[in-house]
């Protein structure tokens, strides 16, 4: 039989979170974002659920002829633009829009022979200090594209840095107006986090953000929570559109002193028993995640004991008698039994984040591509 481990990814939750965000930014078009293989899901995979949103933004052309190929006709979006000349020919082809965000972006477009005009988001660096024109360029970038033939509706962008933390969006969104009052284009600024702001700090946030025709909906459309938690997914209403299940495949009696895994960075402080679940850090479940790191044992609460290895973890069951080997564990997401665990809850056992846990899935993990919720019960 196969290894006793799988990853379901849940199209009927990311359904349901397309229509959370819809109803959180009522009046902007809303990009799902596909990047990093649609967090990790597979592009493929939640095609099918993403039928309601306007637009696909993602990173690269071979994610961009993914989605083409898939059947998609409506607006595609190159989150960091282009990278070579010869990378215009496929936004052609392909009809992509594209973000700009340096004067070399530029200078390609000026050179590209074409006899369609592109349309392009002019990329403002508001303080995140990635990528985008810092705003005293703006004008001067808004007006050089604008005055080439290669160029048809310029739309302005910018990201928020902490739209999901206590610095807020104030100065960012200020230095997004005031550099490009002025200017015309639809406006693009709002990602999850600042979705989720306005959802939950209405009166706060309608002084802050400035008007988006369009918001940007990546972690949030999977069930995850922006980088802080502030909500979190469970507040803001959101599905977990993945989960991680494996089995227990073996069970040890410890006695107090004795040690468990690699390092015996744990030691039994009294008798306990522990399973051995057929999941470790080559499956994408982080090393991080030490001792104390919930767990659903048969869809009940327990916790991770000792250091992850490459292919196994330890989790205790010496307050669950009933399970054993053959045992359902979920790492995150939904057990059979509908109980949840949500992702952010391991990651910040792990010292990091829910997007991390959900890009790092192996390859060698089976995926499950279209399966149902499961009912509590």
């Amino acid at each position: 039989m196969p290894r006793p481990i799988q990853a379901l990814i849940h199209p009927d939750a990311l359904h349901h979170n397309l229509q959370v965000l819809r109803r959180h930014a009522p009046d902007a078009r809303l990009w799902a974002v596909v990047k990093a293989n649609a967090y990790g899901h597979g592009i493929e995979h939640v095609f099918s659920a993403l039928a309601g949103a306007d637009g696909i933004a993602l990173l690269d052309l071979e994610e961009a002829r993914r989605v083409r190929a898939l059947g998609w006709r409506g607006p595609v979006l190159l989150l960091e633009g282009v990278f070579e000349q010869r990378d215009l020919e496929a936004c052609s082809r392909l009809d992509l829009w594209h973000s700009v965000h340096c004067e070399a972006q530029i200078d390609m477009l000026a050179a590209h022979k074409t006899h369609v005009p592109q349309r392009v988001f002019l990329k403002i660096n508001s303080g995140m200090n990635r990528l985008g024109f810092a705003p005293h360029q703006a004008r001067a970038a808004w007006t050089r594209l604008n005055a080439l033939p290669q160029v048809g509706e310029i739309s302005l962008m910018t990201h928020f840095s902490d739209a999901d933390g206590p610095l807020g969006i104030a100065a960012q969104a200020q230095a997004f107006q005031t550099a490009t009052s002025d200017l015309p284009g639809e406006r693009c600024v709002s990602n999850s986090a600042a979705v989720l702001r306005r959802a939950l700090h209405a009166r706060q946030s309608q002084h802050e953000l400035p008007a988006s025709d369009w918001v940007r909906t990546g972690i949030a459309l999977y069930g995850g929570a922006p980088d802080f938690g502030q909500p979190d997914a469970v507040d803001a209403d959101l599905q977990a559109t993945m989960s991680l299940r494996a089995q227990v495949i073996a069970t040890q009696q410890l006695q107090t002193g004795d040690t468990v895994g690699y390092g015996s960075c744990f030691t039994a402080p009294q008798p306990m028993r522990i399973g051995i679940v057929a999941c470790g850090y080559a499956d994408g479940y982080p090393r991080s995640c030490g001792t104390g790191t919930p767990v659903l044992v048969d869809g009940r609460h327990s916790r991770t004991i000792g250091r992850v290895s490459m292919d196994m973890l330890a989790v205790d069951l010496t307050e669950l008698p009933n399970s054993g080997q053959g045992a359902e564990v979920t790492l995150w997401g939904y057990a059979s039994s509908g109980a949840l665990l949500p992702i952010d809850a391991v990651a910040r056992a792990g010292g990091t984040i829910g997007y991390e846990l959900m890009c790092a899935l192996a390859a060698r993990v089976p995926v499950v591509a279209d399966a149902a919720l499961p009912q509590a019960r």
